[in-house]
């Protein structure tokens, strides 16, 4: 029985990942057959059942397999004639090679690299699988499909989808730029004045708590509040916010944090190593880490 019919010209070769298919459902016990055959400058795939091994379900597979192995190629296609104008068109202010990189992150992202990792991800991972659905039920509906003219009637569809992907990866790109422009300001500011204190200890408790002291066990919590209010910053600022201010006002020689393992905000850690690099150091097992400290 035949399952589904493909015509592509020779631009297009996907072949081996048919084969991939045969062998997935080999191992469920279901035998597929797959006939190629040229007509003129068109390649044609059939996807043959045996009829005492065909049901809806086998259908539904091979559709969802084709479904991705579609998709890969409308990314391609649109990868190779579209992406590099929509990015110059749309994010006019980005560099030659800020474009480079943000296409590759974009790739990623499309392909489900397991490597990517951020704060739009799950956005991303629907609107993928959005596309994918979409390609799925043209197929459900024809059992025969030109892959050439569907990717030609249906880039248009599909580019919405794809395009919102891109739209997202670029702002993300262009938070964690100015995350990094930003921590780089502060390093500056760290580098250029004279330290104040020693050394700086914040001790995170259990429950996530902050308490500041310096070499002697002093508390200079107040310190850094007296400095922030001085500033007349709003009084609502976070902990974390006033403890980095103090960090970079008085620029200390070492910055040790006991605890990180209980910092419910890993930013916040992050945002210390990085300003002051081979200044931070983690400890937990000391008598300050021992000891019952104040809480804000």
């Amino acid at each position: 029985m035949l399952v589904l019919r493909l015509v592509y010209n020779n631009n297009l070769d996907f072949i081996s990942e048919i084969q991939e298919l045969r062998s997935l459902l080999k191992k469920k016990d279901i035998k597929i057959g797959i006939v190629e055959s040229v007509e003129l400058e068109n390649h044609i795939v059939k996807i043959l059942c045996d009829d005492s091994s065909y049901n809806e379900r086998v259908k539904e597979i091979v559709n969802l397999y084709i479904s991705n192995i579609l998709y890969k190629i409308v990314l391609e296609e649109y990868k190779n004639k579209e992406m590099f104008d929509y990015l110059t068109e749309n994010y006019f202010f980005l560099k030659q090679d800020e474009i480079i990189e943000i296409e590759d992150q974009i790739m990623k992202v499309l392909f489900n690299n397991d490597s990517i990792s951020f704060d739009n991800l799950i956005y991303c991972l629907n609107k993928i699988n959005n596309i994918i659905e979409k390609i799925k039920i043209c197929l459900e509906e024809n059992s025969e499909i030109n892959i050439n003219g569907f990717i030609r009637f249906r880039m248009k569809e599909l580019r919405e989808d794809i395009e919102s992907i891109v739209d997202k990866v670029i702002e993300t790109y262009m938070v964690e730029k100015e995350y990094r422009e930003f921590i780089k300001l502060l390093k500056y500011f760290v580098e250029i004045q004279e330290s104040k204190i020693e050394k700086v200890n914040i001790i995170i408790d259990g429950e996530g708590n902050y308490s500041i002291v310096d070499i002697d066990k002093k508390d200079i919590f107040s310190e850094f509040m007296k400095e922030i209010i001085e500033c007349k910053v709003d009084n609502e600022v976070k902990m974390e916010d006033i403890i980095i201010s103090g960090l970079i006002t008085n620029a200390p020689k070492s910055v040790v944090i006991h605890g990180k393992e209980n910092c419910i905000n890993k930013e916040f850690i992050n945002t210390i190593e990085n300003v002051f690099g081979n200044k931070v150091s983690f400890c937990k097992d000391c008598n300050l880490c021992a000891e019952k400290q104040v809480k804000f």
